[in-house]
């Protein structure tokens, strides 16, 4: 008989390969986390979808927005900053007409105004890539393992919170350090991905290969 997991950690009959337990509620949840959560990006439109996405999160399970993301896609322009810093008060109310995404006032008027904020970041660094991988953890400051008790620990970081307070400085919203931390672990400037989670290698050695942009 196998030994028992290390806590925070599950497998599959299908592949027996060990991940995180919070991606064991769907396969395509599971997808993501094999694939997407933890590996570093450094696209800039997939870093704002990134940002925009844990803002319409609060409150809400990673899951739903997931499962929603395609639809969110299409309401958005996929994400192109510039035009959806064309965006009126009519396409407000058009969205918030739109079943297929979450209808909440607040969080879509926050989405238009980061498409226009995220145009001057890119005026003053370059890219939203650059500006976001300046706030990347030192190794040092990170946890020696990864267990589930440190991951506990990992809601916000030093970094989340001064990259949080710069970006509402700048005139973002709904970009609290929590909402920060989470992009950071999921596009990759952290890896939370547990010790003994079957991916935890394979981002570490994505980073290892990225030179992020300066």
């Amino acid at each position: 008989m196998s030994p028992p997991l290390p806590a925070g950690l599950f497998d599959t009959a299908s592949d027996g390969a060990p991940r995180c337990t919070w991606c064991a509620a769907t396969p395509a949840y599971q997808h993501y986390h094999d694939h997407e959560w933890g590996f570093p990006v450094t696209d800039d439109r997939r870093l704002f979808e990134k940002l925009c996405l844990e803002g319409f999160q609060a409150g809400l399970s990673w899951l739903t927005i997931l499962n929603k993301r395609e639809n969110f896609r299409a309401a958005f322009a996929d994400f192109d900053a510039e035009r959806l810093s064309r965006y009126t008060g009519r396409d407000v109310e058009r969205l918030l007409g739109d079943a297929g995404i979450v209808r909440h006032r607040g969080k879509i008027e926050s989405t238009l105004n980061n498409a226009r904020r995220v145009i001057e970041l890119r005026a003053e660094f370059g890219s939203l890539a650059a500006y976001a991988w300046r706030h990347e953890p030192a190794p040092a400051s990170r946890p020696r393992r990864m267990t589930l008790e440190a991951l506990k620990t990992q809601t916000t970081s030093p970094e989340s919170v001064a990259m949080s307070k710069d970006l509402k400085r700048r005139g973002w919203s709904f970009v609290g350090p929590t909402t920060v931390y989470a992009f950071m672990q999921a596009m990759g400037l952290v890896n939370d991905h547990l010790d003994g989670c079957h991916v935890r290698e394979r981002a570490l050695q994505a980073r290892r290969g990225l030179q992020p942009p300066r």
